[in-house]
């Protein structure tokens, strides 16, 4: 039986609805899943026209669910507070149906994470309001082809990495990074490689001590559970060594230490995947886009991607698949073996 999957819409001022019903129609999503979209049904609709999307065309959607009190007719809405708190309406619907058991997973759509502070949701994007709802804190995972890479910490300014950075951060992203490949990845001893903060890893103190400090502490504590955790490595070469498969995922220190690489090799087909809830959780890893909304520049490829890894990790977990992969990719255990 094919995994149920809920859709929330995202910002409905973005491109969210467009990459949504795109990706709805792609032939692997329909063989895949089904969708129960959450959001608003005169949207999709205005989108489906703007686009001139062949309505009798199948698609992998089973129905709309409505959420939010937004007002709109034939037209998109503009980007604003209105889609900010429907795009919050959209996300809670979608994220309470599923952590209530009535959908497989969820698959989140873009949405702005000035707007939705704007109209009075004050969290840092998707992760911090799901953390809240599941009382437990999501670690980020972005994942494609050939690099996945976590987060010991997220959106916060560069100045503050180094005195946000802990052991436990580090101890944390990393348990569950191992707790998740094992679950929906089926690697039984998944490999990590650690990324040091300063440049040349600190090169003994001399461009700063948070390696002897934190990093190198942390990884001890992992190993000692017999974790097969190696670094800290000076993350100029660290990149060139995982995107071969050595190593199933890299913790890195900061958000665009780990996001330069990994949209430099996998841009427009990585996935943002939340680690730590006690419900499947996936997106495209792309913003709104608002200048491109309604042009059909706006590509689902991301979208796509998200729902199958979603349906993937889903049918892993019922025992219907011996091992996910992104996008069709061994996992890096799979390659050292060759």
């Amino acid at each position: 039986m094919k995994p149920e999957l809920a859709i929330s819409l995202g910002d409905p001022a973005g491109i969210g609805p467009e990459i949504t019903l795109r990706a709805a129609a792609n032939a692997r999503v329909r063989r895949a899943c089904r969708l129960v979209v959450y959001g608003n049904e005169a949207v999709l609709e205005a989108t489906g026209k703007l686009l001139a999307f062949d309505r009798r065309a199948p698609t992998a959607i089973v129905r709309v669910q409505p959420a939010g009190r937004l007002r709109t007719r034939d037209t998109l809405p503009k980007p604003g507070r209105a889609a900010g708190a429907a795009a919050f309406a959209f996300l809670d619907a979608a994220a309470r149906a599923v952590a209530d058991g009535r959908h497989d997973g969820l698959v989140t759509a873009p949405i702005n994470k000035m707007w939705l502070e704007r109209a009075g949701y004050n969290y840092d994007g998707h992760t911090g309001y799901l953390s809240e709802l599941a009382d437990q804190p999501a670690t980020m995972m972005l994942a494609g082809r050939s690099l996945r890479v976590v987060l010991a910490t997220t959106h916060i300014a560069h100045k503050d990495v180094a005195r946000r950075l802990t052991v436990d951060a580090i101890v944390g992203a990393a348990r569950t990074t191992i707790e998740h490949l094992r679950r929906f990845h089926a690697i039984a001893r998944p490999r990590l490689a650690v990324a040091a903060l300063n440049p040349h890893a600190g090169e003994e103190g001399l461009f700063g001590d948070e390696e002897s400090r934190i990093i190198e502490p942390a990884i001890r504590s992992l190993r000692r559970s017999r974790l097969a955790v190696e670094g800290p490595f000076p993350a100029d070469t660290l990149f060139a060594t995982a995107r071969t498969g050595y190593y199933d995922a890299v913790v890195c220190m900061y958000h665009d230490q780990a996001l330069i690489p990994l949209k430099l090799l996998e841009f427009g087909r990585s996935v943002n995947i939340s680690m730590g809830l006690p419900f499947i959780r996936t997106s495209p890893d792309h913003g709104t886009a608002y200048d491109v909304v309604g042009t059909g520049q706006a590509k689902p490829d991301s979208m796509i991607e998200a729902i199958l890894v979603a349906a993937q990790m889903a049918r892993t977990v019922a025992g219907t698949t011996p091992r996910h992969t992104v996008a069709g990719a061994t996992s890096g255990s799979e390659r050292r073996k060759r």
